[in-house]
């Protein structure tokens, strides 16, 4: 196969990252409306989450939640600023705790990712090194009384958790169609969140080479405005977009949000 220098990016290859408890299901409106405008997408469930078989309680390392992404981003060829038949500039999505899961894979595979977005999503360098890291990255749902089921592990600590369907419609979609909200709640699955919480990446990796952006939601009710705004100041995205959007901008403002994609994606020179 003849490889051609070329000086304009092809449409890019994004890959969209679901948060704790969702799915790939989570992005079938963007995932629409991205595919009909020319752009490859790739939807992953990572361990325990939509079709994926795992049970959330046998998730017990961030790596392990982690290894369908990892698994998906490894097996592509590393960026070499060349297009082929084969080869689409790589753009991830991470959405919530898939914050995490991008941030990850930046670090570990820089050179394969042109552009990471960070959607009302848990966007830490290093992870959960800190207390600061905890308070500004862990979602604080006090305030909604006791909204989560949790399951236990022998040394009765958390191991997995989902919020009740009572809760989820005002929490999570307080801004989405009813039908949408309708969906996750058959759809919606414990996560692993001490698997999550663990999540600790090196300092010694390449992340700083990986343009980052961030999409704010000022309506979100899990990672509140303050929260995003004091990771925003942490680590400085190279731009900050803002929808007037709850946490699942995919339900309740998809067009918005496939808009900023577009526009994320051109920032850094793809079509």
């Amino acid at each position: 196969m003849r490889i051609t220098e070329m000086t304009s990016k092809q449409p890019p290859h994004f890959v969209l990252v679901h948060g704790i408890g969702g799915g790939a299901w989570c992005w079938y409106k963007l995932r629409c409306l991205m595919e009909n405008s020319g752009y490859k997408v790739t939807c992953i469930d990572l361990a325990s989450g939509g079709i994926d078989r795992s049970d959330a309680s046998s998730v017990v390392s961030f790596d392990d939640y982690n290894k369908p992404l990892t698994d998906f981003i490894s097996a592509l060829p590393e960026n070499q600023k060349v297009v082929t038949s084969d080869h689409l500039y790589l753009i991830l999505v991470g959405h919530s705790a898939g914050g995490l899961s991008v941030t990850q894979v930046s670090h570990r595979f820089a050179k394969k990712i042109e552009l990471a977005v960070y959607v009302a999503a848990t966007m830490l360098r290093l992870g959960f090194l800190t207390d600061q890291d905890r308070e500004d990255g862990v979602p604080d749902l006090s305030d909604f009384g006791d909204v989560h089921e949790v399951e236990f592990g022998s040394d009765q600590l958390p191991i997995s958790a989902v919020i009740k369907k009572e809760f989820q419609r005002k929490i999570i979609y307080n801004m989405s169609p009813l039908e949408d909200s309708t969906l996750a709640a058959m759809l919606l699955r414990p996560g692993p969140i001490r698997a999550i919480r663990s999540a600790q990446f090196s300092t010694t990796s390449d992340i700083d080479k990986v343009p980052h952006i961030y999409i704010k939601t000022i309506h979100d009710n899990v990672v509140k405005p303050p929260q995003q705004e004091a990771m925003i100041r942490r680590w400085p995205p190279s731009d900050v977009y803002v929808l007037e959007s709850d946490h699942s901008p995919f339900f309740s403002t998809p067009f918005l949000l496939f808009g900023l994609l577009v526009k994320a994606a051109a920032s850094v020179g793809c079509n």
